[in-house]
């Protein structure tokens, strides 16, 4: 690609290179010579893009958590996050390549001004919704600092919804690939009542081994 981009370049420098000539000569020239004239063809190699994408895309803007599961010592909300599908158009694929899906949550923030509930509060249980054979894998169940333990961390940095291992290998067996997660948003049994919101941020990666 880089060496077709040169060639091309040169020559169209060639070119105006001589018609700059020609119009200097044709100053000097008193009876300049009608059937004295030369013509250069250009030749230029231009590769094809690469068609297709490698895109995300989310089945709602929303989901609604309800309390199901409180108990003497926490509240617990539960819900579960819309369909996200990725989907791989590309007709070449890279070798050694993966791409995967994260998301991270920002606080819950409370509409009348109620303190803010962290995102180490919310957790999920990610699955995935189109049949493979291990192509792609759900994350890792991600829990809630109430729940405690190595993975009670909540989704306050980018966790892993889903993972292709080998993005050709995926895109070979399916091109379109659907997983969600089950939500759960644990509190303080002293949270403070009422509506709060918060921003689950989705994010589709490539990366090479």
């Amino acid at each position: 690609m880089m060496k077709k981009g040169t060639v091309a370049r040169c020559a169209v420098g060639i070119v105006g290179g001589l018609m700059l000539a020609g119009v200097g000569t044709a100053a000097f020239a008193e009876f300049p010579n009608a059937d004295d004239a030369g013509a250069v063809d250009v030749t230029v190699d231009i590769a094809p893009t690469q068609s297709g994408a490698l895109s995300l895309t989310v089945a709602g803007t929303q989901t609604t958590l309800t309390e199901n599961g409180t108990t003497a010592s926490f509240r617990q909300f539960t819900g579960a996050l819309p369909n996200v599908t990725v989907t791989d158009t590309r007709t070449d694929v890279p070798a050694g390549v993966f791409w995967y899906v994260t998301g991270q949550a920002s606080d819950f923030v409370g509409t009348a001004g109620q303190p803010n509930i962290t995102p180490d509060h919310l957790g999920w249980t990610p699955q995935v919704l189109t049949p493979n054979n291990g192509e792609v894998s759900e994350g890792d169940a991600v829990g809630t600092s109430i729940d405690g333990g190595a993975n009670g961390v909540g989704l306050v940095s980018q966790e892993l919804l889903a993972l292709s291992l080998d993005s050709a290998d995926a895109q070979a067996t399916s091109g379109q690939w659907t997983a969600n997660a089950d939500l759960v948003l644990k509190t303080p049994v002293t949270v403070a009542p009422g509506s709060y919101t918060s921003t689950l941020t989705l994010s589709l990666f490539e990366d090479a081994y």
